[in-house]
């Protein structure tokens, strides 16, 4: 298998780079932190660099891209731990292109492709913790439409998103519906998360709902393992700038009149971090590679994928912490953010003892060996 990148793919890696590296410093996400955790200037830059249109289609004026051109463009904001939720407009965007009705579809993509539209996955409940399936928020049809009443915790950026796919049941059935965030019956409080990024408790009173899907548990799957991609794609991004980071720091820290770099229990523990990342990188592959395949195979492929990048995750962020010493937890040293990111990113979607449970679950009489 050639695992090349095209030289297409080469050149959106090297714009999305240079884009962090020029226009989102650490003192321009500092900032967007203190005001929030969400720049909508930022997410509007995304969208001129056409970002947001990668997985709509050019009827829609999309880039009509894939998962690994996603995957590559993940990893760049990851390594500049960018706070706005591209992943959400991507699983937005695989929902709305793969399993809603051509009309929802020529309203929304454009708008989505465009920046003009930020819609986000609001699925989690209080009650429910990693099960896609438990679900209390309830759907009941109005007239040609429906309203949706329930409520829904940890929305990405929930009081910024233009609209809501939201997970919510009629006659026992689970099905997607689009909420927009100003309809009527629909409130939001909003707040920061640990890494500095926003998310809001969202509540939906009879609100005004248009049906996405009605088999709605295989496309919230599929909207999940396009988030678990797109994370841990993102998760490879920070492992490198975590590593990156943790280099430069052993290189110029001295101890004993000598670099850091220079003592060989230091310099074996950098070599386990290395294999940890190149592991976790393995698996963002993988799980790009494994993101249109057939559904049992996909869920399959993506919970290995989060199990080793939860535990690269852990391995490399506590071990630069430590190497670090206590600088390495100072707000005022980026090193902090980063680490604060992997925290995060491996809750996000399943934490590693959820995800280790479903690849146990999972096996065949492979005993889980990859086919």
């Amino acid at each position: 298998m050639d695992f090349n990148f095209s030289d297409d793919q080469e050149q959106l890696r090297d714009a999305v780079r240079k884009w962090v590296d020029r226009s989102y410093g650490f003192e321009r996400r500092r900032a967007a932190v203190k005001a929030g955790g969400f720049d909508r200037g930022a997410y509007n830059e995304l969208a001129e660099l056409g970002l947001t249109g990668l997985y709509v289609a050019e009827e829609h004026g999309g880039m009509a891209m894939g998962p690994v051109e996603a995957m590559v463009v993940m990893e760049e904001l990851g390594r500049g731990i960018v706070l706005e939720p591209l992943g959400q407009t991507l699983i937005a965007s695989g929902v709305l292109g793969g399993y809603a009705p051509d009309a929802l579809r020529a309203a929304w993509l454009p708008k989505i492709a465009s920046g003009e539209a930020l819609v986000v996955l609001a699925q989690q409940e209080r009650h429910g913790r990693y099960r896609l399936d438990a679900c209390e928020t309830q759907a009941t049809a109005a007239g040609s439409g429906w309203n949706v009443t329930g409520a829904k915790s940890i929305v990405p950026a929930g009081d910024q998103a233009d609209a809501f796919i939201v997970s919510a049941k009629s006659g026992g059935k689970l099905g997607l519906y689009l909420v927009e965030r100003s309809a009527k019956g629909v409130t939001t409080r909003g707040y920061g998360t640990q890494e500095g990024a926003r998310a809001a408790e969202v509540k939906f009173d009879a609100a005004p709902a248009q049906l996405l899907a009605a088999d709605g548990l295989a496309a919230l799957e599929h909207a999940v393992d396009i988030g678990i991609a797109a994370a841990c794609a993102e998760g490879v991004g920070v492992l490198d700038k975590t590593m990156e980071v943790t280099a430069e720091y052993m290189n110029t820290r001295k101890q004993f009149g000598t670099t850091l770099a220079t003592f060989q229990a230091l310099r074996h523990r950098m070599a386990d971090m290395k294999m940890q990342l190149e592991l976790a990188r393995s698996m963002s592959y993988y799980a790009s590679l494994k993101l249109n395949a057939p559904a049992d195979e996909r869920r399959r492929a993506l919970a290995r994928a989060k199990y080793q990048l939860g535990v690269s995750m852990r391995f490399i962020g506590q071990n630069s912490v430590q190497l670090h010493g206590g600088i390495g937890v100072t707000d005022e040293y980026i090193g902090s953010h980063y680490f604060k990111k992997l925290t995060q990113l491996e809750l996000t979607y399943g934490d590693t003892l959820h995800h280790l449970a479903e690849v146990s679950e999972r096996m065949q009489d492979t005993a889980g060996v990859f086919a």
